[in-house]
């Protein structure tokens, strides 16, 4: 056969076997991504899935990710918690250079110093304990056993306390720090965040993240709790109304007011009003420590410019700025604390209301806005109150700021590497400037990849109809379809056209961005699960509640039928079934029965739950919720047996608790 034959007939074979494929492909590409233009190729798509596997470790780096620091008495050191090494860094703040990296237990969030400078006490929230650091020796001399998931932390200036946040376990330890050993454990707001020490030690205050228990559909309301160092008792629980996510705190010098950041979610309104700065707002809550003390909230915003996600508060020396990190405009706000003090004076108590969704407001006591690195977290005053520092997280950095010229002048490199795609995203994920007039980033719903408690009203489809419960984003990966409906087959679709359509009104990212965006994502994933056992062993009491899980049959013999036995639609190991489901959960404000089958993992930290967020526990899927028996089988248990079932849902999903302790 002549070449020339040979090259048309495999051209021939070459069109009639690639045109398929390509159609093919191009039909994936549109469903996967719900757009007709879509760009996706298959080669981040599907290598973004494969977490754990070569190709990406082969781009892993380490990073530091600073998030809290603190300066030693005399302000030569530094010491900062690095999230992502796991690690505490001991930073020359004089010649700007790390000097010791000493590791600590996982995700390291909050430092606290000893008044008398010579150990550091630093929470591990993945480890569930406080490590306790000998300066002098650069070596941790002991673990604090504490509650679950410990952030923020004081010691008392006798130095005979140390207040513990205990983020998941929705309690504050007092730990004795002669003994070494928790002395009382207290019940605080839930998530509760950081902790702050009145200026006389009398009290602490400690903020929290997520509202208390309210009716479903009702406006947030979030505690920051207070404890009398001398009772060891909560002696107020400091309710900020329509308010959450409350963050950081501190007190000025003469101790009249407290400072902390908070959000202000405008989630009962439906999404249409992004447009009109009414989807999320972002300030600070001022409150007056005394029995009866007013609570104001006022905003950081302006009219046509939202500054998102505050995270931390630092008062100056003189008490005359604080200073605010908004994590998401990668800026610091310097407010005038005199003129927020005259205005409050001149306001009567019937209109200080007003004030928390006045946008208008902040020129009279914002002074200006410092711009910083990437993603601006924990914040530290030198002694002398002219160097602020400034955890610039995603850039592995420390900002020095001016605290008189109002301006950065320096940096520290912490030594971190170059991003890579993963961190590319994580900084779009934390920036709200793809969003209008940077009203909101990804981490305002979605704080530390996580949920936020809330439901939203986000489709146009009628004001209030198919509100929808948010859900964390952590352990995605492999669990499409994505929405409570099923609509969104990746990733891509939800974060790319979805989010355009519905959120942004306009196109928030580039291809490149989107794929850097949706690797992040897949990226996160749950800390150890608190009540799955190190030893792999599960409970007695969570063995019954695997059987019942399991079961085909009912307490009284009969058999359950294959569609409403829970392991069915929630079988291992993603415990989905990936299908959309009726199982009679559909609300007064739905208007379609059928939702998608949630995975289980780490189920125990995402309340509210169902698809609306109606329920307020596990316990009320069934109790309250489920009396039909179409959401499985459960109305032939007993209380004891309910109990066993939802002890055993706690068990799914992330790994085995860590067992870091001391010993004592």
């Amino acid at each position: 056969m002549r070449p020339r034959w040979v090259a048309v007939i495999l051209a021939v074979a070459a069109v009639v076997i690639l045109t398929p494929g390509f159609y093919f492909s191009r039909r994936h590409v549109r469903f996967m991504s719900g757009n007709e233009s879509a760009g996706l190729n298959c080669m981040p798509c599907h290598l973004y899935l494969q977490q754990g596997g070569l190709l990406s470790r082969l781009g892993e780096r380490d990073y530091l990710s600073p998030l809290h620091l603190a300066v030693s008495p005399d302000g030569t050191r530094l010491y900062v918690t690095a999230e992502e090494a796991d690690a505490l860094l001991v930073v020359d703040a004089t010649e700007g250079t790390v000097l010791r990296r000493i590791a600590v237990g996982r995700q390291p969030h909050s430092v606290a110093l000893h008044p008398n400078g010579g150990t550091a006490y630093v929470s591990n929230r993945w480890s569930n304990s406080v490590s306790v650091v000998d300066l002098a020796s650069g070596a941790v001399v002991d673990a604090l056993n504490v509650g679950a998931g410990p952030a923020g932390l004081a010691a008392t200036p006798d130095g005979a306390s140390l207040y513990v946040a205990n983020a998941m376990s929705d309690d504050i330890s007092i730990v004795d720090l002669a003994r070494g050993q928790e002395r009382r454990r207290l019940s605080a707001g839930r998530s509760p965040q950081s902790v702050g020490l009145t200026p006389d030690g009398e009290s602490a205050f400690i903020t929290s993240r997520y509202t208390n228990g309210v009716p479903h559909r009702t406006t947030p309301i979030t505690e920051v709790t207070v404890v009398s160092a001398g009772t060891e008792r909560v002696s107020r629980r400091a309710l900020l109304r329509s308010a959450h996510d409350i963050e950081g705190i501190d007190f000025t010098p003469a101790g009249d007011l407290a400072v902390v950041t908070l959000v202000r979610p405008k989630n009962l309104l439906p999404a249409t009003q992004v447009g009109r700065g009414w989807m999320l707002t972002f300030g600070i809550g001022v409150i007056e420590p005394g029995p009866g003390g007013r609570v104001v909230q006022l905003l950081l915003d302006e009219v046509n410019a939202f500054f998102a996600d505050p995270f931390d508060v630092v008062i100056g020396a003189q008490g005359r700025h604080a200073f605010v990190t908004h994590s998401g405009a990668d800026v610091v706000s310097v407010i005038d604390l005199d003129a927020v003090r005259e205005l409050i004076e001149a306001t009567p108590a019937e209109r200080l209301a007003d004030f928390a969704d006045h946008l208008g407001l902040s020129a009279r006591y914002v002074v200006t806005r410092i711009p910083t690195g990437a993603n601006p977290k924990g914040l530290a005053l030198s002694p002398d109150g002219r160097r602020l520092y400034v955890a610039e997280r995603l850039e592995d950095r420390i900002a020095v700021i001016d605290t008189e010229a109002l301006e950065v002048v320096g940096t520290i490199e912490l030594g971190g590497p170059s991003p890579n795609r993963i961190r590319r995203g994580a900084r779009l994920f934390h920036r709200a400037d793809h969003t209008f007039q940077g009203q909101f980033s990804c981490r305002s719903c979605h704080p530390e990849g996580h949920h936020d408690a809330l439901t939203y009203d986000l489709e146009p489809d009628g004001l209030g109809l198919n509100v929808v419960n948010n859900l964390s984003l952590r352990g995605l990966a492999y669990t499409a379809p994505y929405k409570w409906t099923g609509k969104n087959a990746s990733l891509y679709r939800q974060c790319g056209f979805r989010f355009a359509k519905w959120l942004t009104r306009t196109e928030p990212y580039t291809l490149d961005e989107l794929y850097s965006l949706v690797a992040y994502i897949l990226s996160l994933s749950h800390g150890p699960n608190r009540y799955r056992p190190a030893s792999g062993e599960l409970t007695a009491a969570q063995e019954r509640g695997k059987t019942l899980f399991e079961r085909e049959r009912t307490s009284e013999g009969r058999p359950i039928p294959s569609e409403n036995r829970c392991i069915t639609c929630h079988p291992p190991p993603r415990f989905t079934n990936f299908q959309l489901a009726d199982v009679g959960s559909g609300g007064p404000l739905d208007t379609q029965g059928e939702f998608d089958t949630p995975h289980l993992d780490n189920l125990y930290g995402q309340a509210p739950y169902l698809h609306d967020g109606r329920a307020a526990t596990l316990e009320e899927i069934w109790t309250k919720f489920g009396g039909d028996d179409r959401h499985g089988v459960v109305n032939d248990l007993t209380k004891a047996q309910l109990n066993d079932l939802i002890e055993y849902l706690k068990t799914l999903g992330g790994e085995p608790a860590d067992e870091e302790r001391s010993g004592r």
